[in-house]
């Protein structure tokens, strides 16, 4: 990041972590959770500006912090501030979120008059985001964890369908959350998504779950993930109840298969798009087509990069540290649909299973 900066030449880099604004970046920067400005300087200083002190006081690891109330607010005002705190010379340049808008964007470059003021894509935020990319050792760990995590869910899960005792898909939601919290995450990563048999047929049920029947005989989806040291899983099972019909057995053996496809392909050094055209090909000859790219990255935001799409601009390539999840499905809306999804770490060796989700026959 410093050096990037240096070859840039960039004095000082803005994050924002805020309302309609939010970066992960911070997070993994400094280790601080929650609303926060962050400020780099090229010569290896940091300062953050946090909503909660206090908060920050305990988690954050940083050369200076003070408080966001100390500037009314006002990111504008901190950036000034941190400027002249941080004796950055006139004329340098200084770098603000690539999300900025035009308006604010032009509130910045009046408050830092004898600046150069930097809004762009392509810039550091970026340089940030593709160096999440790829996890170390400690990450991994936390992975390794939260995995183990959700993998006890997973096997409850099937117990308590097997026992009928999520009768709704409120009730599998709900399940989900307290047994995370239970064992110790913050909680679930994103809103689960539970669709029995009447909805499965929607890639991303709206609303996420409802009082809607889940032991009923069919296809039911449920997507979740746990998030544990700010890092998220995220996985998707299949629930098959029932004595199911020949084209809900066809679905079923195109996800498995397409899944095994993907699963034996990811190994370092092998292009993204490559992955999701042989597992397009599987579905085609099937005659289905999956509305949805085959998978993304997970980190500390959901969807990460890479992504898994067959689009010939996608040029991303698998490399060893990487956290993948491989997510293939398909819908239908009178049938239902099936998705299958694990998360992975990529390996010298090929690939790590994470998790354990599957199809569960009930």
């Amino acid at each position: 990041m410093y050096n990037w900066m240096a070859r840039e030449g960039i004095a000082m880099v803005m994050f924002e972590d805020t309302e309609g604004r939010r970066d992960a970046s911070i997070r993994w920067l400094t280790g601080h959770p929650m609303d926060a400005l962050l400020f780099l300087t090229v010569d290896r200083r940091s300062l953050l500006v946090p909503w909660d002190i206090h908060l920050a006081k305990l988690l954050a690891h940083v050369d200076a912090m003070l408080p966001y109330a100390d500037f009314d607010r006002r990111s504008t005002k901190a950036l000034r501030s941190a400027a002249k705190l941080c004796n950055i010379p006139l004329n340098s340049r200084i770098e603000i979120p690539p999300v900025t808008s035009y308006l604010s964007f032009l509130d910045y470059v009046e408050i830092l008059d004898g600046y150069e003021v930097i809004c762009r894509n392509g810039g550091v935020h970026d340089e940030a985001a593709s160096c999440r990319v790829i996890k170390d050792e400690y990450e991994l760990e936390i992975y390794r964890k939260a995995a183990k995590i959700t993998n006890h869910i997973i096997d409850s899960l099937e117990k308590e369908f097997h026992k009928k005792s999520l009768k709704t898909e409120t009730d599998a939601a709900l399940f989900i959350e307290a047994e995370s919290r239970k064992l110790g995450t913050e909680g679930s990563s994103f809103e689960t998504l539970a669709a029995g048999p009447k909805r499965s047929f929607s890639i991303h049920a709206f609303p996420g779950f409802t009082n809607e029947s889940f032991v009923e005989d069919g296809l039911s989806i449920l997507d979740f993930g746990i998030r544990y040291f700010g890092y998220a899983t995220d996985v998707t099972l299949t629930i098959a109840r029932g004595t199911l019909s020949k084209d809900q057995e066809k679905m079923i053996g195109l996800v498995e298969k397409a899944y095994e496809k993907g699963k034996s392909m990811l190994k370092d050094g092998t292009a993204a798009k490559d992955i999701a055209k042989a597992v397009d090909t599987i579905f085609a000859r099937g005659k289905y087509t999956m509305p949805h790219s085959l998978g993304h990255g997970v980190g500390l935001d959901v969807h990460e990069a890479p992504s898994f799409r067959g689009r010939e601009d996608n040029d991303w390539i698998l490399q060893k540290g990487m956290v993948l999840a491989l997510e293939p499905g398909i819908y239908n809306p009178l049938l239902g649909g099936c998705r299958l999804e694990n998360d992975f770490i990529i390996t010298e060796k090929g690939a790590e299973v994470l998790t354990k989700s599957r199809i569960i026959r009930v």
